[in-house]
């Protein structure tokens, strides 16, 4: 529970709405026992054809007849102790003691009769009937005003829980920004959506049980126990000694629940993630005619959270049942003990004091009535126990997203970017994700300010991997990438990314207008600034006249409504408006039209003057713009020359690119 309890922490900080949510719960408990308390002067008075007056009065002269019999009854005692030998002397002082406390139960009862008798001459009626009519009305009264303390309570909480919510989804969606590259990888991404949305909807769950029924039954239960401890505290420690079976059996069934929830949500993850794949990749889903084989997998982990499910509802559904079965225990015990106080007017059971004076049939009637009004919380506490349970099960999983340190981060002391980067060097760099499969070794790569490197190889050869190291998003895991002759890892990232301009493959665009994607990174630039850099990019043409709202048109998730090279120019606009110091390409026209082709390298060829460029590349358009081309192969530098040198002694070099570059050329 120690995460949920930080959960709870950040809850309670609304200290404000904390206070009336435990007031109104408070206000729920009072009267939900004072309506119960009703059931006495009906019983008692009214079923007696007495008005409340006439039943205080009756009370008292009965209280009084019980006081004078204990007196005579303590005379005779003091006198028979005078006569008594040592061997009865004890018994009888115990007995005149007993007498004692009961004198003095009696008199306090009279005294509080009598300071209670005038405001009920004053204030209640004269008959019965009129009696049953106050009552009934009292009733009505406790219940509206409960319902509507009820309803406030219901929106204290809600509103204390969706603050909490929001706040702890903020505070998840932060870290998520922090986290490095690695952690989106595989099955990462279904794994944090879940958590960012069931997870963290299942604490606010708990937040509100926490808050709500885990606040206001307990608070009734409370009621309820001290109005039948007034009445009789000791019949009631009598019907509760079943009370800790109930303990040990929700506790274990506690832990059970939140064992399965916790796996039933990491099969949900799985599920995310399924869908997630299925989505993005779709239409090579229906090429292959590959839909059974999805449904199957998607139904064997939708299987398995079902069984999960179940194994949460099977334990819930122990809760209500046990609770109940010892609900009507305790209150068995009562009648039978009870019973037998009232029909016998005791006081004793087995030898044992229950009461100090005899009970009445009203009184016994609150008294179950008290245990009944104990019961019902009791029966509401343990449907919530599983949204508890649930929501400690999410605070893990949502916590230790929370707690994971990210893996790339600014340096203790960072040092000044410089104002105009003149080199970059790659000195001897590997890198891994596995620590068996080496992915990068041994590379050494120098760019001087202004040149263009274009970056070949086959597939996997680690090109991408290369160019993902400059900016940080994975870092070396051996050698350095150093900025004139200072280590990337000294600057601050912030400071390190706002030097470099990214176009990928795959253009990301963001399911907004093209103006709010091409001024992404720059959201200070003018609606001027933006169209200029959309010319300079040659996509003004196509936003203005075939865009319907023009540059407010909205792109749709993922830049859907525009084909591929209308993405990659509104990407390249994007990074023309940023104007980079260092720009990486990485394959940025492999997935476009001839036409947008020639249009881009166009570009390319203009914005990437006096730029330090790198890109990734087999196109030969594009390799035309380097100054320099490097052959990578298995993780390292097979070669780095012009193309026309790589031409006459580059093998790898001639069977990548030697087709069609001599025609561009």
């Amino acid at each position: 529970m120690s995460n949920f309890t930080r959960a709870l922490r950040l809850a309670l900080r609304q200290r404000l709405g904390v206070a009336a949510c435990i007031a109104t719960s408070l206000l729920i408990a009072v009267l939900w026992a004072g309506n119960l308390v009703a059931v006495w002067p009906i019983v008692d008075a009214v079923m007696q054809d007495m008005s409340v007056p006439e039943w205080i009065d009756d009370m008292i002269a009965s209280d009084r007849a019980t006081l004078e019999a204990l007196e005579d009854t303590r005379e005779d005692l003091a006198a028979a102790l005078l006569l008594a030998d040592a061997e009865a002397q004890p018994k009888i002082q115990q007995q005149l003691a007993q007498v004692g406390d009961d004198l003095a139960s009696y008199e306090w009862q009279i005294g509080w009769r009598e300071w209670v008798k005038p405001i009920a001459d004053r204030w209640m009626p004269d008959t019965p009937f009129e009696t049953l009519g106050y009552v009934c009305v009292f009733v009505v009264v406790g219940t509206v005003l409960k319902s509507f303390f009820r309803i406030v309570n219901a929106m204290l909480v809600k509103r204390v829980t969706y603050k909490s919510t929001l706040a702890l989804r903020n505070e998840y969606y932060r870290k998520v920004l922090r986290l490095e590259m690695s952690a989106f990888n595989g099955d990462g991404r279904g794994d944090l959506m879940n958590r960012c949305t069931t997870d963290l909807t299942g604490i606010g769950a708990g937040i509100q049980a926490i808050l709500g029924a885990a606040t206001r039954e307990p608070l009734k239960m409370l009621a309820c126990f001290a109005g039948a401890a007034y009445f009789s505290w000791r019949l009631l420690l009598l019907t509760i000694i079943v009370a800790p079976v109930a303990v040990v059996l929700i506790r274990w069934l506690a832990r059970a629940i939140k064992r399965a929830n916790r796996r039933a949500m990491e099969e949900l993850s799985s599920i995310y993630e399924t869908l997630a794949e299925t989505i993005s990749g779709i239409q090579l889903i229906k090429a292959f005619t590959m839909e059974a084989a999805e449904r199957d997998r998607f139904n064997e982990s939708a299987t398995t959270l079902y069984r999960r499910q179940m194994k949460i509802a099977l334990y819930g559904s122990f809760m209500s049942p046990s609770t109940e079965v010892i609900g009507v225990g305790m209150v068995i015990l009562a009648a039978m003990a009870g019973g037998y106080l009232v029909l016998n007017q005791q006081t004793h059971l087995l030898g044992i004091r229950i009461s100090d004076t005899p009970l009445t049939h009203g009184q016994m009637s609150v008294f179950f009535a008290m245990l009944a009004g104990m019961s019902d919380p009791a029966r509401r506490l343990s449907s919530v126990l599983n949204e508890i349970q649930k929501a400690s099960a999410s605070s893990d999983r949502v916590y230790a997203v929370l707690d994971r340190e990210p893996g790339i981060v600014d340096p203790a002391h960072p040092l000044p970017m410089p104002t105009q980067i003149k080199s970059i060097r790659f000195e001897n760099v590997s890198f891994r994700y596995d620590p068996e499969k080496p992915i990068l070794s041994g590379v050494n790569l120098e760019v001087d300010r202004g040149e263009t490197i274009a970056i070949v190889g086959p597939n996997g050869c680690g090109k991408s991997t290369l160019l993902s190291l400059l900016p940080r998003f994975y870092d070396v895991t051996g050698g350095v990438i150093a900025m004139d002759g200072t280590d990337i890892r000294r600057f601050r990232l912030r400071d390190l990314r706002q030097k470099i301009g990214l176009v990928s493959q795959q253009a990301m665009l963001f399911n907004d207008t093209a103006r709010a994607n091409i001024a992404y990174g720059a959201i200070d630039a003018t609606d001027e600034q933006i169209e200029e850099a959309a010319r300079k990019a040659f996509a003004h043409d196509f936003i203005t006249r075939k865009l319907v709202d023009g540059y407010d048109t909205v792109v749709g998730p993922g830049g859907s409504r525009l084909s591929g090279g209308q993405r990659q120019r509104i990407a390249l606009a994007r990074a023309i408006l940023r104007d980079p110091e260092i720009l990486i390409l990485d394959e940025a026209t492999s997935q476009v039209d001839l036409e947008s082709e020639q249009l881009i390298h166009q570009v390319l060829q203009e914005f990437t003057a006096d730029r330090t460029t790198l890109l990734i590349t087999h196109r030969p358009s594009t390799l035309s713009l380097a100054n320099r081309v490097v052959v990578m192969d298995q993780g390292t530098i097979d070669d780095i020359g012009t193309p026309d040198e790589l031409l006459d002694r580059c093998e790898l070099f001639r069977r990548l690119c030697h087709v069609g570059y001599r025609e561009s050329a």
